[in-house]
């Protein structure tokens, strides 16, 4: 399709911000303008970061009636959003089409150009560092970057999942490195990004949002933002809270997961089906909520999100045990994944799992995404050639290997088709993300081997004897 030319342009972004050296504003005066801006829905509204949370963000603040501007470091993604073309699997080209029309949403690639924002809203990734540390490199270095163009009345929010007392702590003081002071010449906030990638049901608008500061000012206009933008507001005293309660949800999301990822292995030398154990459990209808055992945590939130607790905690002497804990039962999935795999062709078929022909189903973290971050199933092939076997795999939604931190070894690889003549090779079976629009039916009938950790093959009318869960 043709390119499609933004109405502004950089050098007319930059005409609009202040000329000269950025001096305090009174604050009460640029107060007044932000907080009418945002009722007015005329706040020009920047998002750094136009990953899997940046984007569906600006695509909802445009779809509010706010001109936005879309920044990201990689150049290959701002160009692809001038050309129509999303890089984010979960927001299709027609998205970045309707709202580029008439120049509502600007991708650009020139910090400068932030100066024209009244808001800025930082959604950059907050990985672990191979010691399990928290990373916070990416929020260092955008605020480094925002502090040579912040000016007064500017509102900035931080979204990327961090531990509480990062945004006062860490960004503040690099923000006011410039000479301005947060709550006074500019506004500062925290409201944790929700998102579901993939989640039909919960977009960005439908998702209440938390939002908090630590002065009355900056709640406020942080609550006039996303009160535009989405069904609900749930305002909370600080920015420290607000980070906590992001780290509340994915660690309460890795305690139950842990928790039935245990009694899966429990049941499993019983012999009892924790799937079934779990839908009869389910038909109580108060004092339950249902999780799901699987091959493992991925992911960018809770395999990683709840450890920044951990290590703030260290701060303060205080143990996380629970976290701890269900972090490693969680991290030792797809180690049982594989053992179970190979016992059962060691059962079944008398073959060793070294120089048996595997098929692993699906390398996303979840179904129906394209989103491999954090996923077990890299892993898990890793696990798996460690051990001797000749792995393909197949993904609907990931043709080729990315490149990844931790298993960069693997990138370039290409995924296998599925007819009678591929699955005709394979010795066995690994179903680790159970994506829609498979055949497992085809699956089951054409290989010896199935195992099956995601319960994707309960409707399996035949063959059934040949699937095992794990």
């Amino acid at each position: 399709m043709d390119r499609i030319d933004s109405a502004t342009d950089t050098a007319d972004l930059r005409a609009r911000a202040p000329d000269g050296p950025v001096t305090p504003a009174e604050p009460r005066s640029f107060g007044a303008d932000i907080f009418a801006r945002l009722e007015r829905r005329e706040a020009r509204v920047a998002v750094v970061g136009l990953g899997y949370v940046g984007l569906p963000l600006a695509a909802a603040a445009c779809r509010a009636g706010f001109p936005v501007l879309g920044f990201d470091v990689d150049a290959s993604k701002i160009s692809k959003l001038r050309l129509g073309q999303s890089p984010v699997g979960t927001v299709p080209n027609e998205t970045v089409v309707a709202i580029s029309a008439g120049g509502r949403f600007t991708p650009i690639a020139d910090p400068e150009a932030l100066k024209a924002a009244d808001v800025v809203i930082i959604c950059v990734p907050t990985p672990l560092d191979r010691h399990r540390n928290p990373d916070l490199s990416y929020i260092e270095g955008t605020g480094q970057m925002l502090v040579k163009v912040l000016r007064p009345g500017q509102l900035v929010v931080l979204e990327s999942t961090t531990y509480p007392g990062t945004t006062d702590e860490v960004l503040r003081p690099i923000l006011e490195r410039g000479g301005l002071k947060a709550g006074e010449d500019f506004l500062l906030a925290y409201s944790p990004e929700r998102e579901d990638p993939g989640n039909k049901d919960f977009g960005t608008s439908s998702i209440p949002r938390v939002v908090g500061a630590d002065d009355d000012r900056s709640r406020r206009a942080a609550e006039l933002l996303y009160g535009a933008i989405v069904a609900k507001v749930v305002p909370v005293s600080s920015t420290r809270a607000a980070e906590a309660v992001k780290l509340t949800e994915n660690i309460f999301r890795l305690v139950n997961i842990g928790l039935v990822n245990e009694l899966k292995h429990i049941l499993g030398q019983m012999d009892i089906d924790i799937w079934e154990v779990i839908e009869g459990a389910k038909s109580k209808p108060f004092g339950f909520m249902p999780f799901y055992p699987g091959p493992g945590l991925g992911g960018h939130c809770i395999p990683i999100d709840p450890f920044y607790l951990t290590w703030k905690a260290r701060e303060f002497d205080t143990p996380t045990r629970f976290i701890e804990l269900a972090g490693e039962v969680n991290a030792a999935a797809p180690r049982r994944v594989v053992d179970a795999l190979a016992e059962a062709l060691s059962r079944r078929s008398r073959k060793s799992l070294a120089g048996a022909k595997v098929l692993l189903m699906g390398l996303a973290y979840k179904k129906n995404v394209d989103d491999m971050r954090e996923s077990p199933s890299l892993t898990i092939l890793h696990t798996l050639e460690a051990r001797g076997a000749q792995v393909e795999f197949h993904d609907p939604h990931i043709p080729i290997i990315p490149m990844t931190r931790e298993h960069p070894e693997l990138a370039g690889r290409e995924g296998v088709a599925l007819n009678p003549e591929t699955l005709a090779a394979f010795d066995a079976a690994l179903i680790c993300t159970d994506h829609d629009g498979v055949d497992y039916q085809a699956l089951v009938d054409a290989i010896p081997v199935v195992a099956d950790s995601r319960n994707v093959t309960k409707a399996v009318a035949h063959g059934r004897e040949r699937v095992i869960r794990v």
